[in-house]
């Protein structure tokens, strides 16, 4: 049955419908992708030209091994502690079998997790993700999380260099990198990162303008990541970031900022057109020079006269004077010119007589 349907599947053909939605891609398509069907294992491979590529998990990629165990020898408890053990293990036999009203000596850790074992309270072994065994009398198990976790660290109002009160909103990122440092070392390590963070927060936003909290919030989250970072380090824990998430302002702030933002813009604009209307007169001043030759005002002038006098209507057309005299002149250049030549011609006719 599985091999009809596997084939009935290679050989559908898409509707128009179907084929019609832009986000969906359909992998039976010839080209798209190639699978080729085993009938007896039921497995499919995606041959060279498939879209999809699935890496296998690296082991450089996985959670890194914190395994240790210091052995029991130190861990004096005396008589009365090797009973406890005693019955510790025999409790622990009795709750491993199922169903039993003893407890189980066997714990879980989950992945991501590192488990502390302490015997009597004293630290001597940690283990890795898996199944861990505990005595049920003597030992105990922590577990640590060495997952990059997420805190907020809460809005805080904080007054400015120049006096302004802001809301200051943000969050911290960080990763256990010591799991013995981050149980036993401080008692509440979330709390003592939160309020680390916001009392440098308040330090670091206290020493700027309003302005310079506007425009450089990177710069003051990193700031502020790199001082918590010094001391989280002796806490067996790793800071990966503090971002800002939102910074507010009263409303009497907010108006003078978006004013004062206004202005800005107006001044520049102004500034802008001044100096395009610079640009503007010396580009005019060349084009002037260019046109102050004789050459070229008669060229326009001819221009004007010749748009003028199209159309079938009578016009008044007023010369200028200096294109007037140059017509005259012209003209009685080529009057004198004819009349030279033609008194030329009569002494030449006196001298032949």
């Amino acid at each position: 049955m599985s091999t009809n349907g596997m084939t009935d599947r290679k050989d559908r053909i898409p509707s128009p419908s179907s084929s019609s939605h832009g986000n969906v891609v359909d992998h039976d398509a010839p080209g798209v992708t190639e699978h080729h069907a085993d009938v007896s294992t039921g497995k499919k491979h995606i041959g060279d030209k498939g879209i999809i590529t699935v890496q296998p998990l690296k082991r450089s990629e996985m959670q890194q091994s914190y395994a240790q165990d210091l052995g029991t020898g130190e861990v004096e408890h005396g008589v009365y502690g090797s009973l406890l053990n005693v019955l510790g293990d025999c409790v622990g036999c009795l709750g491993a079998i199922p169903c039993c009203p003893f407890p189980n000596p066997y714990r879980n850790v989950g992945q991501g997790a590192v488990g502390l074992v302490s015997r009597f309270g004293k630290f001597y072994k940690a283990v890795d993700p898996g199944l861990a065994k505990v005595n049920v009398c003597t030992e105990s198990l922590r577990i640590v999380d060495v997952k990059i976790q997420i805190s907020p660290i809460g809005r805080q109002t904080v007054i400015t260099r120049d006096n302004v009160n802001v809301e200051i909103d943000s969050v911290i990122y960080f990763q256990i990198t010591n799991p013995y440092r981050a149980a036993f070392g401080i008692s509440d390590l979330r709390q003592a990162l939160v309020e680390r963070a916001q009392t440098t927060l308040r330090h670091v936003v206290g020493a700027r303008a309003v302005q310079s909290v506007v425009t450089e919030r990177e710069a003051i989250a990193f700031e502020i990541a790199e001082i918590v970072g010094d001391v989280a380090d002796k806490w067996g824990v790793a800071i990966e970031g503090i971002l800002i998430k939102d910074i507010i302002f009263s409303p009497e702030v907010a108006a003078s900022l978006s004013s004062a933002a206004q202005q800005k813009r107006i001044g520049e604009s102004k500034v802008i057109a001044a100096r395009a209307e610079v640009d503007a007169a010396r580009l005019m001043r060349q084009a002037a020079d260019i046109l102050a030759s004789p050459a070229a005002m008669q060229i326009r002038q001819l221009e004007a006269l010749q748009s003028m006098a199209k159309g079938s209507n009578s016009k008044v057309v007023f010369v200028p004077m200096q294109l007037q005299s140059d017509i005259v002149g012209q003209l009685g250049s080529g009057s004198g010119q004819g009349s030279s030549s033609g008194a030329a011609s009569g002494s030449g006719e006196q001298s032949a007589d």
